[in-house]
């Protein structure tokens, strides 16, 4: 596996986020019909035809829906096939243990990574048993001390759950519960430039206070904006490419398969 690379501070940083991927040990089980291991190849497909340099990959949590420590494995072969170091940190779907299983002896799990003029910080929101997420402690503290050792550089700051409303009545109750003392560490340090996250299977590009507010598409199934019940959306899985400046300014986008069709089964055991 690819170890970060020493990017001089001149140059931009391509980071490539891949979200809510949801995979299970069998190849054949599908989730609301959607068999996510095939849907998964597709995008690790499209980000190697898309992208010819990635400098860091981030896998913002959900990698499993079963937990298991097989599904980790397949998660991590598939993704081999990018050429980058990689970054992992765990959702609410995520078994801790398996992720630590299939993890060691690598760096997927280590939260901060310099790279270029930037450092990039994973934070671990998910409780255990579950569906909301909580920074707790020790996750602040990792925050607040990455922030105030590096000054010099831009930040991106990257957890599963999202840190705010996103007009969608059915999540209002399931993203992280003390969005306040995440923003209570960021307001003491301007260096700070974007927020990072999945969870939600869908796209934001906001701005608030001056910091870029970031969520983005799962590699399987996508949840419709502002529905007041769970809902699906018929756009295809994607993912997201942040092109990391080293002045701090963000060019980013999302890609999306072409040509994918689905259709739901809401016989499935559900999300």
């Amino acid at each position: 596996m690819p170890s970060v690379s020493s990017l001089p501070a001149d140059s931009p940083v391509l980071l490539v986020q891949l979200s809510d991927s949801h995979l299970f040990a069998d190849a054949g089980t599908t989730l609301l019909g959607m068999n996510t291991r095939a849907s998964f190849a597709r995008v690790v497909e499209q980000v190697l035809a898309e992208q010819p340099r990635i400098d860091l990959m981030i896998a913002s949590g959900d990698l499993s829906q079963d937990g298991t420590l097989e599904s980790y494995e397949v998660f991590k072969q598939m993704t081999a096939a990018i050429p980058a170091p990689a970054r992992w940190f765990a959702g609410n779907h995520d078994e801790p243990h398996g992720m630590e299983a299939a993890a060691r002896g690598t760096e997927l799990l280590e939260p901060v990574v310099d790279i270029g003029n930037w450092r990039v910080t994973l934070l671990n929101s998910a409780v255990p048993g579950s569906v909301p997420g909580y920074l707790a402690d020790d996750q602040l503290q990792l925050l607040a001390q990455a922030l105030s050792e590096a000054p010099e550089k831009h930040h991106l700051i990257c957890l599963h759950h999202h840190p705010v409303p996103i007009d969608c009545q059915w999540m209002k109750d399931i993203g992280l519960r003390n969005p306040h003392a995440l923003f209570e560490v960021l307001e003491r340090f301007p260096q700070a430039r974007a927020l990072l996250w999945g969870h939600i299977h869908q796209e934001i590009d906001q701005e608030l206070n001056g910091l870029r507010l970031l969520a983005s598409p799962s590699t399987c199934i996508q949840f419709k904006p502002r529905s007041e019940d769970f809902a699906l959306d018929t756009l295809a899985p994607g993912y997201r490419w942040l092109r990391l400046m080293p002045d701090g300014h963000i060019e980013t986008g999302v890609s999306r398969l072409q040509g994918f069709e689905f259709e739901p089964d809401f016989s499935s055991t559900g999300y």
